[in-house]
């Protein structure tokens, strides 16, 4: 398999991220659709999620390209990053109105497992793939092109009765461009994405923990605000402040 992908990679970095785009979309929105049929959250999703993590890993290590995917040290000292505390803000901002166990406990563990397999897969597909094929082309259309596709991704949330309103659901993906801003910055002034990958997978592992049944729509949208001014401010911040060795 890894000759197979190797060829591909090397004809087209951008056409091999965008087929591993789909195929992420695809498998993944399959595995939930069959979790809910047999009636335990993600207990399709995760052993496809396993696969997917473990073929892209091994891609990568195979050909040598964990640097150029930052699964490495950062470049750039914690300090001038402001010790990433607004990652760390970011990460609990699900919790802020209240805890709750919203599934069983195999469930929970499932959801949790699957959620850091998704921080891997989407920042080293979005962050990693994509943004470094277009990055080839040009850094300013590569930021912005990453940012925008991780924000749009969540559109879906508009169609899926997920149970929210309308105006929390755009909120929710003009705050998911900001954080797609704020990722990419992170990655391509540190030249790491293990800072990303953490704060993606535990923000989006701790939401099966939020305690949401109650909250009103002013609720959900200060939350979507506060998320975006953290993710936008850090991201801004990262742009001016920080500079890379390779600046």
């Amino acid at each position: 398999m890894n000759y197979e992908l190797k060829k591909l990679y090397d004809k087209s970095k951008l056409t091999f991220s965008i087929i591993w785009i789909v195929a992420y979309c695809v498998l993944m929105s399959a595995g939930d659709a069959l979790s809910d049929k047999i009636g335990i959250a993600k207990a399709v999703t995760l052993p496809i999620a396993l696969v997917l993590s473990a073929v892209l890993l091994a891609f990568i290590k195979r050909n040598r390209l964990t640097k150029e995917y930052g699964l490495c040290r950062s470049e750039v000292p914690a300090k001038n990053m402001l010790f990433y505390i607004p990652l760390v803000i970011m990460m609990g901002a699900n919790l802020i109105y209240g805890v709750k166990l919203n599934l069983s406990a195999a469930e929970t563990a499932l959801y949790i497992l699957t959620m850091l397999c998704v921080g891997f897969l989407e920042e080293v597909i979005f962050r990693g793939l994509l943004f470094k094929a277009m990055a080839e082309n040009g850094i300013k259309s590569a930021i912005t092109v990453s940012s925008i596709t991780f924000g749009m991704g969540h559109i879906i949330n508009l169609f899926n009765g997920s149970g929210a309103e309308l105006l929390p659901n755009i909120m929710q993906i003009i705050y998911a461009a900001a954080a797609g801003f704020m990722f990419v910055m992170i990655f391509y002034k540190t030249k790491s994405l293990i800072p990303c990958i953490a704060a993606h997978g535990i923000f989006n592992a701790l939401s099966v923990f939020a305690d949401e049944s109650a909250l009103t729509v002013t609720q959900r949208v200060f939350s979507c605000v506060f998320l975006l001014i953290i993710s936008g401010g850090y991201g801004a911040y990262i742009a001016l402040k920080v500079r890379s060795k390779k600046q």
